[in-house]
Formats: structure tokens, sequence, C-alpha cells
């Protein structure tokens, strides 16, 4: 049977973990990212701005995470939207057209009650490292 490596991946270009998880985590040639919110870099704080400005930092620091797996945006297979306040689901949707402009990924976005402190807006992806043709059906 042939072994599949695990890599954890973590990166100086994004938040710090809040709680004991990692940044993501590479499986063979799938990245599992964690949920990115709309974090400053050096300090536990939501930047200002709202659901929009916290969308497209999340959107900076998944870049980063992908990019330090060798992955990248365009590699992207699935992502979980998590909000706040579904009334934010147009002005993320804006955001998020800016990063995923074609080759869109599988998504699914939900309501919650609360995100970590306090955000409007998290980001999870699942990704693939390695060479992609992309054919549509």
């Amino acid at each position: 049977m042939n072994k599949v490596i695990r890599k954890i991946i973590s990166t100086s270009k994004c938040p710090k973990p809040l709680a004991p998880y990692s940044q993501a985590i590479v499986a063979d040639r799938t990245i599992y990212c964690s949920g990115v919110i709309g974090m400053e870099l050096a300090e536990p704080k939501l930047v200002e701005g709202g659901a929009a400005a916290q969308t497209a930092k999340a959107l900076e620091h998944l870049k980063n995470l992908l990019q330090e797996a060798g992955s990248g945006i365009d590699r992207v297979v699935k992502t979980t939207v998590l909000l706040a306040d579904m009334n934010d689901y147009a002005v993320v949707n804006e955001e998020y057209k800016k990063v995923f402009s074609n080759n869109f990924p599988a998504r699914t976005c939900y309501a919650v009650t609360k995100l970590p402190l306090g955000a409007a807006v998290e980001i999870e992806a699942v990704a693939i490292v390695g060479e992609v043709e992309h054919q549509l059906s």
C-alpha cells in the first residue's frame, strides 16, 4: 500500500489560529484550508469595513495560504462560506467574484449564529496541488 503524505501548512502571511488547529493540511494532492476570517495579520482583530472588507481580507489570507501549500485560487475545488447575517450575501458575492472570476469552485453558503471574534464571514476551501486541466461538461 502506498504511503499518503500528510503535511501541515503554516505561514506568517496569515493570522495565527485562534484555537488548536492547523492553518491547512495537504493530504496527498489535496489541500484542506481551515476557515479564515478577515483579521488583521499582526493582532487578533477584525479589519474595519464590515462584511465586504472582511471578505476581501479573508480571501487574501486564503490566497497566501494556498500559495504556501504550493497551490492557488485557480485550483480551489470547493469553498464553504459562513455568514453571520444572510443579508450580507450579495456584498460577500461581489468580493468573492473579484477573486473567483471563472471556473468557479463548488460552494456552500450557510448563515450561522456566531463566528470567531464576531466576524461577518468565514471562508474555508479545499484545493488541489499540481497541474490542473479545466474541462467543462
